[in-house]
């Protein structure tokens, strides 16, 4: 890889083999859970999308508890104390705040045991890339994302969950494939993002074997009908390949970021646009998962409590006590498993506040490594950005940002790891940089 040469002095030599493990079990936890495979049921739709009883089911707990104790300890083995300053410090300031909010939940016991949960999903992403190192990191990464590919597509003949069937809540449904996943909106996502890795490792390594699984995932989204997805994996490819040249050839970079902001609108556009066509959105709350009756529903609780908001994880996938119940009729809405907008539901869950240390820790704080010219590899630097542009994106049409162990969400957090890290290298060992 070419970014090896420049990381690889960071690198442990001999990492010990637990520790991979352990990075590939939090891994396999977050892109495969417990229960693939689940079958859609109005039983199983009442516990949200994942599938499961959210942060309270124990199994998922433990097993997410074991991972951590392990990363964790090969943390504070290589770290010492120092491994707290790991985490840069708005992000750490946003995560206390959500443990916080339990304090003024109405379900003060949901919105811990979610916050939680949180706390372990981020140190455990967070440390898992600084004590394996990037080049490690990202292998497993790509080879927990290509295992999952192969499944995915191995399941659609001869597992009858891994397509949506006939008798979903929402007709548009059937037919698309979700593979493993819960719902095809999950797995566009995922595919999407593999696509991106892989893109990535055939460019950088140009070996066949990746092109193929690229071709392989950009297929298999096709097959989701996760228009999302697809129409922002267009964009983000042509603003990753942008970015790659602006900062490669010492173009202007305000023409550069603009026009890769541009896409970024058009892409937005184009999405919301055929979304706004469909006049049933709007009489028929139930249709297109009531997206137009959550969105006016969150902006009305917005207004009504704009401070600190309903509490972490409190809002939406919590059935008959969540707080949408006052604002939108219908029992409907004790199925709905997120927001459909990432930063409305920010937002909504945890005030101005914290919507505010969010933005400045999830988008601000990375856009501006992204600005800067540094010593860190163009490509490798120029593959983060795709990441961050898509799920910055992604985050209008769906709710990723501290969405739990959500596949996304992850992804992005692993993203912010790596970043950081070779950041880190590039300033303290500036000799060592290409």
């Amino acid at each position: 890889m070419a970014s090896e040469a420049t990381f690889n002095h960071a690198e442990v030599r001999a990492q010990p083999r637990v520790m991979e493990a352990a990075f590939t079990v939090f891994l396999l936890l977050v892109f495969v859970g417990l229960t693939p495979f689940a079958v859609r049921s109005p039983e199983m739709m009442a516990l949200g999308e994942s599938g499961v009883s959210g942060a309270g089911d124990s199994m998922r707990q433990v097993t997410y508890l074991a991972a951590f104790s392990v990363i964790a300890l090969g943390a504070f083995r290589k770290f010492g104390a120092d491994m707290i300053a790991l985490i840069p410090l708005l992000l750490a300031l946003l995560v206390v705040w959500c443990v916080a909010s339990s304090l003024w939940a109405a379900e003060p016991g949901v919105t811990f045991r979610r916050a939680g949960l949180e706390v372990v999903i981020v140190l455990s992403a967070m440390w898992g890339v600084e004590v394996l190192g990037i080049e490690r990191a990202l292998k497993l990464f790509r080879g927990v994302l290509a295992a999952v590919l192969i499944v995915n597509w191995l399941s659609i003949p001869f597992i009858k969950a891994a397509i949506h069937q006939p008798g979903e809540f929402d007709p548009a449904l059937v037919g698309a494939w979700r593979g493993l996943y819960y719902h095809k909106n999950i797995a566009g996502a995922v595919t999407a993002i593999s696509a991106m890795v892989f893109l990535f490792f055939a460019i950088d390594q140009k070996r066949r074997i990746d092109w193929l699984l690229f071709f392989a995932a950009a297929v298999f989204l096709v097959m989701t009908k996760s228009k999302s997805s697809m129409g922002l994996l267009a964009v983000t490819l042509v603003a990753g390949a942008g970015y790659r040249i602006g900062w490669s050839r010492g173009l202007n970079r305000s023409i550069t970021i603009v026009t890769v902001m541009l896409l970024g609108v058009v892409g937005l556009t184009v999405e919301l646009a055929g979304w706004a066509d469909i006049s049933r959105l709007i009489s028929d709350p139930q249709e297109f998962t009531g997206r137009a009756a959550i969105w006016q529903a969150e902006f009305a609780f917005i207004t009504d409590h704009p401070l600190f908001g309903s509490g972490f994880g409190s809002f939406t996938d919590t059935g008959a006590i969540s707080p949408l119940h006052k604002y939108v009729g219908g029992g409907w809405i004790e199925t709905v498993a997120h927001g459909h907008n990432g930063y409305l539901q920010l937002a909504v869950e945890i005030g101005i506040v914290g919507f505010a240390l969010a933005i400045l820790s999830l988008l601000g704080q990375p856009a501006l490594v992204f600005w800067r010219r540094d010593a860190i590899p163009v490509p490798f630097k120029a593959f983060l950005f795709s990441l961050f542009f898509f799920i910055a994106l992604h985050n209008f049409m769906e709710s990723d940002f501290l969405q739990s162990d959500g596949e996304t969400w992850v992804t992005f957090l692993i993203m912010l790891a790596m970043l950081r890290q070779a950041q880190a290298i590039c300033t303290s060992e500036p000799g060592q940089a290409p």
